[in-house]
């Protein structure tokens, strides 16, 4: 019998479906790896019970010593602080403690879920203040109805704190809190999904364009998302150099241009989009993400943590050899894997299993550390710029390559030249209560940063802390 002769197929579908199958490949991989770091998180937690807790920083050799650090001689501390309130930063722990605020209104990615379900993010924010800042940093979810009871709130604690961070409150009112606490305490305010991101981006940013060989002042860049952390890089970039007409920020309704349909209700409704709009006026392009990436230099993502917002053919459309930064959390809006196999030249994104983390964690402590030690009033944007370039230049410094373009948490040495660079800036601008040369902070600063890491090998050490349970059997070990 003869049979029928199959029609050849067709190389190019082959490769198609192969590139396909790969990519989807990584994607489960990397979702697996995602879950089974959220498992093992769950379990831990309800093993410690939390991640911080008090410790004594004076000696108590027995109960006589707390007439000292109490009653009665603690009385005499107090009457010494009501005749000079700015001595409470030198008498009490207030000159190192910060307080960690937030609504829990847009959380990690997680969305609006509260200030109860926001504290574990914000006991690791404390826990990392801590341990790479030497930050004494007390973690405040709170139940708000607006805006001005958010303000009234912070006002009413900020005697106990020597500054604030404000923490995953969702897009415009953030912009709106932050500034009013600005304009109303004496103590620095600074949000860290605005700042603190935007700063390590732009660190990032700084070393990414000198490997690819390109200029801030002739590169096209897209913004994807234009929330909290977006807004502020493109103000720093901006500040950097960058030319606005070749910065296009893109949300969920497209490009941000001055003549969108939304642009008006904007000015009410977002102002600091609304200036964006007007000054990139979309970087002379229109319509969406497909518009935006044709040709590019750059792709800044900080919007949905979703690994599909972002597709293979979006960074094939960019120019050779593109920058993507892939900054979701917790999953970045392309996998590293698939972005590099479309051709991107570095990747970044927010996660640790990664090359090239793009994390706050990189900026807030140091910034803090520095802006603690100068005792400034204030952390204006030349502060941020400031942490940001020595933060690039320190990657740089260690040898730049598409898989290093930052310090990894691990490389601490960077922090305490971060801190004393950010404290210099204070200093020369005028806002610092205590002014020092930028050896002294430096100096300043290593000694406070060194000392949790040892607090932290010694209470290990000694069995105060206790150790990571059997990952097999944890319910063994439970206390």
């Amino acid at each position: 019998m003869v049979q029928a002769a199959m029609p050849p197929s067709d190389p190019g579908t082959g490769r198609k479906s192969r590139k396909r199958a790969s990519e989807e490949a990584i994607e489960r991989t990397a979702t697996e790896r995602t879950d089974a770091l959220g498992a093992r998180a769950l379990r831990l937690a309800e093993y410690y019970h939390g991640k911080i807790e008090t410790v004594p920083r004076v000696p108590v050799r027995s109960l006589a010593d707390f007439s000292l650090w109490y009653t009665p001689g603690i009385a005499a501390v107090s009457r010494a602080i009501a005749a000079d309130p700015d001595r409470s930063f030198d008498l009490t722990g207030r000159g190192n403690t910060i307080a960690i605020v937030t609504d829990g209104s847009r959380v990690l990615g997680l969305g609006d879920i509260g200030p109860r379900a926001a504290l574990p993010v914000m006991e690791g924010k404390a826990l990392l203040f801590k341990y790479l800042g030497g930050v004494d940093a007390i973690p405040l979810p709170i139940f708000v109805e607006s805006d001005a009871a958010f303000i009234e709130t912070v006002e009413r604690i900020a005697p106990a704190f020597g500054g604030i961070n404000l923490e995953d409150i969702a897009s415009p009112k953030c912009f709106r809190i932050l500034e009013e606490l600005q304009k109303r305490l004496p103590i620095p305010v600074w949000h860290d999904d605005q700042l603190g991101t935007a700063a390590a981006t732009i660190a990032g940013f700084l070393n990414a364009i000198e490997l690819t060989g390109r200029n801030v002042r002739s590169m096209r860049t897209v913004l994807l998302g234009a929330g909290a952390a977006n807004i502020a890089t493109a103000r720093l970039l901006l500040a950097f150099g960058h030319d606005p007409h070749r910065l296009t920020l893109v949300d969920h309704k497209g490009i941000l241009d001055a003549e969108r349909r939304d642009v008006d209700e904007l000015m009410v409704r977002n102002r600091w989009k609304y200036r964006l709009a007007l000054q990139t006026d979309g970087g002379d392009r229109r319509g969406g993400l497909v518009e935006a990436v044709e040709g590019a230099d750059a792709l800044l993502a900080a919007s949905t943590p979703t690994p599909d917002t972002v597709k293979p053919e979006h960074i094939r459309a960019m120019a050779s050899g593109p920058i993507v930064f892939a900054l979701a959390n917790p999953d970045p809006e392309i996998w590293p894997d698939i972005a590099k196999a479309a051709g991107a030249a570095v990747v970044a994104t927010g996660r640790s299993d990664f090359p090239n983390q793009v994390n706050n964690s990189l900026i807030f402590p140091a910034v803090f550390r520095g802006i603690l030690d100068a005792r400034a009033r204030s952390i204006p944007d030349q502060v941020v710029l400031a942490a940001a370039k020595e933060l690039a230049r320190h990657a740089n410094d260690a040898g730049l390559t598409v898989d290093h373009i930052l310090p990894t948490m691990e490389e601490t040495e960077f922090s305490p030249h971060v801190a004393a660079a950010v404290a210099e800036e204070a200093v020369r601008l005028g806002i610092a209560g205590r002014p020092r040369t930028r050896a002294e902070f430096y100096r300043i600063a290593q000694e406070i940063m060194r000392r949790p890491p040892k607090l932290a090998r010694e209470l290990a050490r000694s069995g105060v802390t206790l150790p990571m349970p059997d990952e097999k059997s944890p319910r063994r070990k439970k206390r």
